[in-house]
C-alpha cells in the first residue's frame, strides 16, 4: 500500500532495516540466545514477556561514526553487560527497599548509572575491541550531562542536576572544576564515596554505594527526579523474574523454580513459557496453570454411557480415482487451503492464516476481447525479446574454448611452434535445451493498486507470455490481507494463483486479466511463501519478483512491516533465490521512496516514471536475469 505523506517531516524517520538486522544478529551471538530481537526505544529497555532489547534512540541525528559507535555500546551493555553480569535478585531487593522513599527514582538510576560504568569497564577488559564504541558513548554522554546539569539547577531539579553532577565526576575524574554551588551538600564527600564504583566487582558493592550518597542528599534534596536517565531495570520485577508453577504440572514442565540470577535466565524463561504456551491459549484462575477447572458456570459433566443422538457425515471423495478426471485436475489445486502460518513464516506472522486459490475468470467475453487487444499490442515485443533470447542462446552453444591441454586439435598450428608449452586443442560448450531458469512473480493485491490495475495485468500478461514461449517455469500470484476479518488472533490472507509450476506452459492469460485489488498487503510474508515455493525446484537460477507500489501495510504489521521485509529478502538470498523488486506507480518515486525501498530491497530495486511503463520495465529486468542465465549456462 502507498505511504501516506505525514504533515511532519520528522516523525515520518524510517529506520534502517538492514543496519539494525545485523545489529541484532550480533546482540544474538553475543547473548548466545537466537530467540532475541532488537528494537529502538527511547532509552535502553529489557521486555523479557517478548523476548526484545532495545538501544537507545539518542544516537539519531549525529555523524555516522558517532550513529554507530554509540550503537554498539548499547548492544554491548545489553548483551555482554547486563545479560549475565547484572544481579536480578540483588536488584529486587534493592527496588523494595526504596519503594516507598522519597527519592526512589534518583536511588534507582543512580545504582544503574553505576552500573553501567562498572560493565563498561569489566566488558572493555574481557573484549578490547569494544574500547572505541565505549569512549565514542563516554564523550557524547559527558557532554549531555554537561548541557543538563546548568539547565537542571536553573530550574531547581536539584535530583536531576546530583545526576549529571555525579555522570561527569564518574566518567571524568574525581577532580573535575565545577561551576554549581550546591551550598550545604558537601559534594567531596559524596565524590570521596563515589570512587569506589572503580573498584566495584559486582550490584552487591554498587548497591551499597547508591545507599551512602542516598543517605546524604536525602537530608538537602527531597524532590526526586524530573527526567529519567536509565530505564534498563523497569521491566525486572519481582513479578516478571518469580515463576509460581501449576502443582499438577510435570517436573519437566516446570523449568527451575524459584528468582533468577541473571537478566538471561529471566528471559529465558520467558522465553520457554511462551514457545510451551504458543497456539490456542486458555485462561484459567491460576498463576501460570495449564490445566485446571474452568471458571464456566454453564458447563455440562460428560457421560460416556450416554446415547448417541445425532450424527454427521463427511463429504470427502477419497481416492476414488473414476471420479477424478483429467479436465478435474486440471483445474483443481492440490495445495492445502486455510494453513495457519505458525513459526514457520517469522514471529510477525504467527497468527496469519493462509489460503493459495485459483483466480476465478471473471467477465469473459470482457476479458478475452481486452486479452486479444493487449497480446495484439505486445507481440512485436514478445517477438523480438523471444528471438534475441534465442540468439543469444545459440551463440552461448556455438562458442568454443581454445588453447586446451585436451580435446579436439585445433587448425591452428602455429601454437606448436611459438609456444613453450602449445596448447592445440579445443572444446565445443555442450548446447543447452533449455534455460535452466525459474520464476516467482508476487503481485502486490492491496487496494491502493485499483488506480493502476490495467497497467499492471499488461505487465504480468508480458512476463507470461515471454516465459511460456522460452519454456522457462513459473509462477504468478497475487497477495493480500483480508483487512475486514483480520483480528489480533487472526489475519486472513489469500495468494491468488494466476499460473503456477504444474501449468507448465499453459496459457493463463484470462486469469491474469481476472484478479482484482482487495485490501492490504504484507510483503514479507509472502516473500517467504513464494521462496518455499521457489526453494523445492530443482533450477539452477531462481528469482523471485515483487511487483508493488509501496510499504507493507495490514494488522499489527505498519510498525515492523519495513524491517520484516528486508529480513525476509534477505533469508530468501540465503537460499539463493535473487528477489527483484518493481515499484509500480502513476507518478515517478521521491527521493525518501526510492530509500525505503533500498531498505527493504537493497540495490535490485527499479521504478517506472509512469503506469505506461511498467511493460518496459518488465522486460527490462527479464532481459538482464536471463542474460544471467544464458550467461553462467
Amino acid at each position: 500500500m502507498v505511504k501516506m505523506n505525514r504533515f511532519i517531516q520528522f516523525n515520518d524517520e524510517t529506520v534502517d532495516a538492514k543496519t539494525l538486522l545485523l545489529y541484532e544478529r550480533l546482540g544474538r551471538a553475543l547473548a548466545d540466545a537466537p530467540f532475541l530481537e532488537l528494537t529502538e526505544r527511547k532509552l535502553l529497555e529489557f521486555r523479557p514477556q517478548e523476548s526484545i532489547i532495545s538501544m537507545s534512540v539518542f544516537w539519531r541525528h549525529r555523524t555516522e561514526e558517532v550513529i554507530h559507535g554509540g550503537r554498539l555500546s548499547d548492544i554491548y551493555l545489553l548483551t555482554a553487560g547486563y545479560w549475565k553480569r547484572f544481579s536480578v535478585p540483588t536488584w529486587i531487593t534493592f527496588t523494595r527497599t526504596y519503594s516507598l522513599h522519597p527519592l526512589r527514582k534518583f536511588a534507582l538510576e543512580l545504582l544503574m548509572m553505576l552500573e553501567e560504568f562498572r560493565l563498561m569497564d569489566a566488558i572493555t577488559k574481557e573484549r578490547p575491541g569494544t574500547a572505541t564504541s565505549f569512549d565514542i558513548r563516554r564523550e557524547a554522554y559527558v557532554g549531555f550531562h554537561r548541557n543538563m546539569l546548568l539547565s537542571n539547577v536553573q530550574k531547581s531539579f536539584f535530583a536531576d542536576a546530583m545526576m549529571n553532577q555525579l555522570f561527569i565526576s564518574l566518567h571524568e575524574g574525581m577532580f573535575v572544576d565545577t561551576s554549581i554551588d550546591w551550598g550545604e551538600i558537601d559534594l567531596g564527600l559524596i565524590q570521596n564515596i563515589l570512587q569506589h564504583a572503580y573498584d566495584a566487582k559486582n550490584t552487591e558493592d554498587n548497591t551499597y554505594i547508591a545507599d551512602r550518597i542516598v543517605g546524604i542528599i536525602e537530608r538537602f534534596i527531597d524532590k526526586d527526579l524530573i527526567h529519567q536517565y536509565y530505564s534498563a531495570g523497569d521491566a525486572i520485577t519481582e513479578d516478571n523474574t518469580v515463576f509460581h508453577y501449576h502443582e499438577g504440572m510435570s517436573d519437566a514442565e516446570k523449568g527451575e523454580e524459584g528468582p533468577k540470577e541473571t537478566i538471561e535466565e529471566v528471559f529465558r524463561s520467558w522465553h520457554r513459557e511462551n514457545e510451551s504456551e504458543s497456539g490456542v491459549h486458555l485462561e484459567f484462575e491460576l498463576e501460570h496453570g495449564r490445566s485446571g477447572k474452568s471458571d464456566a458456570n454453564d458447563t455440562t459433566p460428560g457421560n460416556e454411557e450416554a446415547d448417541i443422538e445425532e450424527t454427521g457425515s463427511g463429504d470427502s471423495k477419497g481416492n476414488d480415482n473414476e471420479r477424478w478426471t483429467d479436465d478435474e485436475s486440471d483445474k483443481a489445486d492440490k495445495r492445502e487451503n486455510k494453513v495457519k502460518a505458525g513459526k514457520l513464516f517469522g514471529k510477525e506472522h504467527l497468527n496469519v492464516v493462509y489460503e493459495a486459490l485459483r483466480v476465478e475468470v471473471a467477465d469473459e467475453q470482457e476479458n478475452r476481447q481486452k486479452l486479444l487487444i493487449w497480446r495484439e499490442q505486445q507481440k512485436p515485443y514478445v517477438r523480438s525479446f523471444v528471438e534475441e533470447m534465442k540468439k543469444r542462446i545459440d551463440l552461448k552453444e556455438d562458442s568454443k574454448r581454445e588453447r586446451l591441454m585436451k580435446g579436439r586439435l585445433s587448425t591452428k598450428l602455429t601454437t606448436m611452434v611459438v609456444d613453450e608449452r602449445p596448447k592445440p586443442f579445443y572444446r565445443k560448450n555442450a548446447p543447452s535445451v533449455n534455460l535452466d531458469a525459474v520464476f516467482g512473480l508476487l503481485v502486490d493485491g492491496s487496494a491502493s493498486m485499483l488506480d493502476k490495475l490495467d497497467e499492471t495485468k499488461q505487465a504480468v500478461l508480458l512476463f507470461h507470455d515471454v516465459l511460456r514461449q522460452l519454456g522457462v517455469s513459473h509462477e504468478i500470484s497475487s497477495y493480500y490481507e483480508d483487512a475486514y476479518h483480520a483480528t489480533k488472533d487472526v489475519q486472513p490472507n489469500v495468494f491468488g494463483l494466476m499460473h503456477t509450476f504444474t501449468d507448465r506452459n499453459k496459457d493463463n492469460g484470462m486469469s491474469i486479466l481476472s484478479f482484482d485489488a482487495n485490501e492490504d498487503n504484507r510483503d514479507g510474508f509472502a516473500i517467504r511463501w513464494m521462496a518455499e515455493q521457489l526453494a523445492a525446484r530443482q533450477e539452477k537460477h531462481k528469482f523471485l519478483l515483487v511487483f508493488s507500489d509501496g510499504e507493507p501495510s495490514a494488522f499489527g504489521y505498519d510498525r515492523n512491516g519495513i524491517l520484516d521485509t528486508a529480513e525476509a529478502v534477505m533469508e530468501t538470498e540465503k537460499k539463493g533465490i535473487s528477489v527483484i523488486h518493481l515499484f509500480l506507480s502513476t507518478e515517478e518515486p521521491t527521493g525518501d521512496q526510492k530509500a525505503l525501498f533500498s531498505m527493504m530491497f537493497g540495490n535490485k530495486t527499479a521504478s517506472s516514471n509512469s503506469v505506461e511503463s511498467f511493460a518496459d520495465q518488465t522486460l527490462r529486468i527479464l532481459r538482464k536475469l536471463l542474460a544471467i542465465v544464458i550467461r553462467n549456462t
